[in-house]
């Protein structure tokens, strides 16, 4: 390894800005490339300490007519995106610089690494083994506004990497490396003449193809590789391999079934989102059926393979797989004729047999699989209808001449080529299944509840709405245990009463396969939950989505326990769930609500309460945690995140959510998709393996004084303040915001508009992160730490309690990106004179967080103990700076003037600051 691992970094970032300042000469002019220079120069000056050169750009940026400033904004925007992906690369390239010493010690938080440190704390060979082999872990994709670059540039940005990476190859040549330096030119280019300003609104479906994508860019790609990695680290460290069956890590989707607040989400777009997935699906296994004929060239297989293709047959291998090479056509050509049909999505692919297969999991038998049980185990392959091959039903289908395959091989001598290509996609099959990701329906508690109100209303039994909880449970309980229909024939809706009830015809009529959980948001007593299972059961759902409350705002975390131990306890809902319960936890509302630091203290005590619920019912709990990318909703380093929660909270099940333009940052590149498998999985081993140890009682009395005092101050702020939100408005682009094309949700939800209660808390956070003040993840801190006074329980605890260090690291890793100068700069272009004391007052507020953080955590600077993160946010700096400057200006003159070209030069400067500061909402 290099004195300096970090130097190709550098190197490779100083050629991509050479390159686009190629580009800003040849595609612009010279006087631009120059103009963009003499900008950079005074931003570093101004970064360096000189109030005086950080005016002079300011002036100069503000004297700029539109057309003038928008591709200086331009330009800057396109160099921190050409950073990113070449810190992205250098992430991988470190891990390869691991991985090619063979003496060097593991990479932290590998597999490698985390196995052998946990062989050495006493876990057997057996338990490890145990528990890799049965705990499962889902990332939860879902679609949220921060994500603001097109997916052509996501395409370009990929192939810049790619390029990267062949420059790496110690044997490249002279003309190679020439080649490689004029692609990325050209792809430096393409990206900038291409316009990033999205023109119109993307509707779900958009954003359900852009989820999809991330499958076809990387972890299709990934998954096997993930896999062997911890084959290879399952063997050195307990002596056995991982069994063909087991898959520790799934993926779900939200993208076109969260309804929460969206009327863009409607029925037919949930089931076609069911319908894109599948038809990826048959997509990516065609083109790897088609890649294994030509691997598996053998001339011979086993007297099982024979028997089943009705003799011996000259390279039966490439004959069993070319029927089902057949069945994946017929199955691409069924999915393609519904989704050009307007009800299409009601008719799949064996529509009878799939909805009422009891199978659960991709990985699970089909035993509804209408075949012809005399004709051997996979007679399904020769399964057709009306003398074609017949569409794949079920996953045997498809699974089932995979493992015939296997067998075959290894029973002739040939395991060694059972183990390659043949045996990734198997575990492609086992993690993907024939729906590539499984849909969560999401929906507000309050629509079902309004629902529910009509239908007892038509039927004279009173009004459900108005209801106490009493009531509720006892009419519910009373129909789920009736055989009667309550939905009258003829009952007529509101809009919105009428979607709800058509939502649940539509889970119904899609096969259960391609659908995961029910979420229901704003959940706070246990008839929030029943009245989904009742509304399943009304609408004949073969087989029920799982129920899982989601608990978000502080009131409801605090009566979680109490709401989920009552429903436990009611004898139709405990039969149904067969001891098995998850339970979501949100970050981003209850963040709102307190504040991040109260909010975290209400998670954590409510976690806790949760698993003592479940454990003395005797119902095994997995919790759902609604992280965003900022601090402010949850985000953060994932180990970290998953190594502070409370004990027994993660015991070998986790599902968390990856939201907007996280998933970029943790799928983007195949290199990056495997590293972030690995931390999922070694973090949760090390979670459920070696969990914490409990707070002890005086850290218990203290944080619950520190997180009364932070909550009272954010709350006196930001909602006791009159005029906070006039402020808040004015210096932040929230309300410009709502008018993007950068989402199909609207920005807030249904009801007054003149407050931050119905604000989503995406915007809330995303517009505090463009003047980057980033005030929703700090405030109250300060007010936290003064409580404790000099108490020195606040130093251990951030010494001994993973929990209480992990929050106030990241609250340093906040307070270093926030920029008061340029909140201020915000504040003199926008706010009224009247209202600026409270930015005078917020701004002294957050310097006196930083003293603080520093004082506990013994630092003489911020992100000290992180020095390539803090490198990482100097370097960018300078080159955010002007982009915020460019915005602010902007922001005045479009308040005065509704302009089109002032309105896509706000949305450059939006996507330059969130490529600057990387996790934005």
């Amino acid at each position: 390894m290099s004195d300096d691992p970090h130097k190709p970094l550098r190197d490779d970032i100083h050629l991509l800005g050479d390159l686009l300042g190629e580009t800003l000469r040849s595609q612009e002019s010279d006087e631009l490339f120059e103009m963009v220079e003499r900008v950079r120069a005074l931003a570093k000056s101004g970064r360096a300490g000189s109030e005086e050169d950080f005016a002079r750009l300011a002036d100069l940026l503000a004297a700029m007519p539109a057309e003038e400033a928008l591709p200086i904004a331009r330009a800057f925007s396109h160099f921190l995106n050409l950073a990113n992906i070449a810190e992205q690369h250098h992430r991988v390239r470190r891990r390869r610089d691991y991985q090619r010493v063979p003496d060097a010690p593991p990479q932290k938080g590998s597999c490698d690494e985390v196995f052998a440190r946990l062989r050495k704390q006493g876990i057997t060979a057996d338990e490890l083994f145990e528990t890799v082999t049965t705990f499962c872990i889902e990332l939860v994709l879902t679609a949220h506004p921060t994500e603001v670059v097109r997916r052509t540039l996501l395409q370009k940005y990929g192939r810049i990497a790619d390029l990267l990476a062949r420059g790496d190859h110690d044997d490249v040549t002279v003309p190679e490396k020439e080649e490689i330096e004029q692609a990325l030119r050209r792809e430096v280019t393409a990206a900038w003449e291409t316009d990033e300003v999205r023109h119109e609104k993307p509707d779900p479906l958009d954003e359900v193809k852009g989820g999809l994508f991330i499958f076809e860019q990387t972890l299709w790609a990934a998954l096997p590789q993930y896999m062997r990695t911890l084959d290879r680290a399952l063997q050195k460290h307990t002596g056995k391999s991982l069994p063909l069956e087991t898959i520790p890590v799934r993926f779900g989707s939200w993208i076109g079934g969260d309804r929460d607040g969206n009327p863009n989400v409607t029925p037919e777009v949930t089931g076609k989102a069911c319908l894109l997935a599948r038809w990826v699906a048959a997509e990516l296994y065609l083109d790897e059926i088609d890649t294994l004929r030509s691997v598996l060239s053998m001339a011979s297989g086993s007297n099982e393979l024979n028997e089943v293709l009705g003799g011996e047959t000259h390279e039966p291998y490439r004959a069993l797989l070319r029927t089902l090479r057949d069945r994946l056509i017929a199955t691409r050509r069924t999915l393609e004729r519904a989704l050009r049909t307007p009800d299409g999505w009601r008719t799949w692919p064996g529509t009878e047999s799939g909805r009422r297969s009891p199978a659960g999991e991709h990985d699970s038998p089909d035993a509804a699989n209408s075949v012809d049980p005399t004709a051997g185990s996979s007679a399904s392959l020769r399964m057709t209808r009306g003398g074609r091959p017949a569409p794949i039903d079920h996953l045997d289908d498809l699974l089932e001449p995979l493992h015939l395959c296997y067998r075959s091989l290894h029973e002739t001598g040939n395991g060694i080529i059972a183990e390659g290509r043949l045996l990734d996609l198997i575990r492609r099959v086992r993690c993907f299944g024939l729906t590539l990701v499984r849909l969560d329906i999401r929906q507000d508690s309050a629509r079902h509840t309004a629902l529910l109100g009509a239908i007892t209303r038509e039927l004279g039994a009173g009004n459900y709405e108005e209801w106490d909880e009493v009531q509720r449970q006892e009419f519910l309980v009373s129909e789920l245990r009736s055989r009667r229909p309550l939905i009258p024939a003829a009952l007529a809706l509101e809009n919105d009463e009428q979607d709800v009830l058509d939502t649940f015809r539509a889970i119904a009529a899609i096969p259960a396969e391609s659908l995961g959980a029910y979420v229901i948001t704003m959940a706070s007593q246990p008839s929030d939950v029943l009245a989904v299972a009742l509304l399943q059961k009304e609408t004949n759902v073969p087989r029920p989505l799982r129920v899982v409350p989601l608990f978000e705002t502080i009131a409801d975390l605090q009566r979680a326990g109490d709401t989920v131990e009552g429903l436990l306890r009611i004898a139709p809902y405990r039969e149904s769930i067969d001891n098995r319960q998850e339970i979501m936890v949100g970050y981003s509302d209850s963040s709102k609500d307190s504040g991040r630091f109260a909010a975290a203290w209400e998670l954590y005590k409510a976690q806790e309460k949760l698993v003592e619920v479940c454990r003395a019912e005797g119902v095994e709990l997995t919790l759902f945690h609604g992280r965003g990318g900022s601090v402010g909703r949850g985000g953060g380093p994932t180990y970290l995140a998953i190594a502070s929660q409370p004990p027994g909270s993660v015991d070998g099940r986790l599902r968390v959510t990856v939201q907007g333009e996280m998933i970029q940052a943790e799928f983007g590149l195949a290199g990056i998709a495997l590293r972030t498998l690995e931390i999922y999985t070694t973090a949760t081993l090390d979670a459920t393996l070696a969990p914490n140890e409990s707070p002890q009682p005086e850290w218990r009395e203290t944080i619950e004084r520190m997180s009364a005092r932070s909550r009272e101050r954010y709350r006196n702020v930001v909602y006791e303040s009159s005029r906070f939100i006039d402020y808040f408005r004015y210096a932040t682009p929230e309300v410009e915001l709502g008018d993007l094309n950068i989402g199909s949700r609207p920005a807030r939800r249904a009801g007054s508009k003149s407050g931050v209660e119905t604000l989503r808390a995406i915007p809330w956070q995303f517009a505090w992160t463009q003047c980057r003040l980033l005030l929703p993840s700090w405030l109250g801190l300060a007010a936290a730490i003064e409580t404790s006074g000099s108490d020195p329980a606040v130093n251990t605890m951030y010494r001994d309690w993973p929990f209480f260090r992990s929050m106030i690291e990241l609250m340093e890793m906040v307070l270093a990106k926030a920029e008061p100068g340029i909140a201020a700069h915000y504040e003199r272009l926008l706010v009224p004179d009247e209202l600026r004391e409270i930015g005078i007052e917020l701004r002294d507020e957050l310097l006196r967080t930083s003293k603080l953080v520093l004082e506990v955590t013994g630092h003489e600077q911020l992100l000290e103990s992180n020095p390539v993160l803090r490198r990482s946010i100097d370097v960018r700096n300078p080159y955010v700076d002007p982009i915020n400057l460019v915005q602010a200006e902007v922001l005045r003159r479009y308040r005065k003037d509704k302009d089109g070209k002032l309105r896509d030069a706000f949305v450059v400067t939006v996507n330059g600051i969130s490529a600057g500061m990387r996790n934005t909402g």
